[in-house]
């Protein structure tokens, strides 16, 4: 039976390869990103700013008159402004705080209603492994990522009980556009990964698609890192 599922940062990336996964297994995929663009296979894409709970609001509300119960969420989308924290701008942090962290929270508050009420859902959270092993230049992004761990499990406590679970996903270095002009970083972090080379967006998809189905069904407040062995221990 196909289940309704939204992935928002849908329109490249991580989250197009997530949603493209879901597509693939014959799922009602809504796709939602800033622009509106999604994979062709969507069966709706969503033009929604994510750190405007309003627009997120109306946009899951949409969704759930047109689909029905949300079944699976997967708050993708995110940003990075960096920047050495001595020099970082007010702008540079709220906004990355806004995007990577509330737009999380506002997503899973109005996801999570439909699947208390249906008793079952899943929640995956994309965060990354920059909390853990620390980035220089990335004070705003490790702490909306770290956020969004935190949030994660506080909700995965809340809802248990109701039969939705919730999960973190923590890439490590993946071939994206953000990752692509990093310069020197990029090969610091290589000489990091013991697997000696970056992943994939289908790498972190496989993983989603794991969480989200019934094989996962007692696996909460998890957080999973997909980093070729970078952040072993966290």
């Amino acid at each position: 039976m196909s289940r309704h599922v939204i992935v928002t940062g849908a329109s490249r990336g991580i989250g197009k390869a997530i949603a493209q996964l879901f597509i693939d297994a014959g799922d009602n995929v809504v796709g939602a990103s800033r622009s509106g663009e999604a994979p062709a296979g969507c069966a709706k894409s969503i033009a929604v700013d994510v750190s405007n709970s309003g627009e997120v609001n109306a946009a899951f509300k949409s969704a759930i008159e047109e689909f029905g119960p949300i079944d699976v969420l997967v708050a993708n989308a995110g940003i990075t402004k960096d920047g050495l924290a001595m020099r970082m701008s007010d702008d540079q942090w709220r906004d990355v705080l806004s995007i990577n962290l509330d737009g999380a929270f506002y997503c899973a508050r109005a996801a999570i209603a439909s699947m208390i009420k249906a008793r079952s859902g899943s929640v995956i959270f994309i965060s990354s492994i920059s909390p853990f092993v620390g980035n220089p230049g990335q004070a705003n992004y490790a702490a909306s990522k770290a956020g969004v761990v935190g949030l994660a499990r506080s909700l995965a406590t809340e809802v248990a009980g109701r039969g939705v679970t919730v999960n973190v996903v923590a890439p490590g270095l993946i071939d994206t556009d953000m990752t692509a002009d990093i310069g020197a970083a990029r090969d610091a972090m290589l000489a990091m990964i013991p697997m000696g080379k970056s992943g994939q967006p289908e790498d972190i998809a496989e993983v989603v698609g794991f969480l989200a189905s019934n094989s996962a069904r007692y696996v909460t407040g998890q957080v999973i890192a997909v980093d070729g062995g970078m952040s072993m221990g966290l």
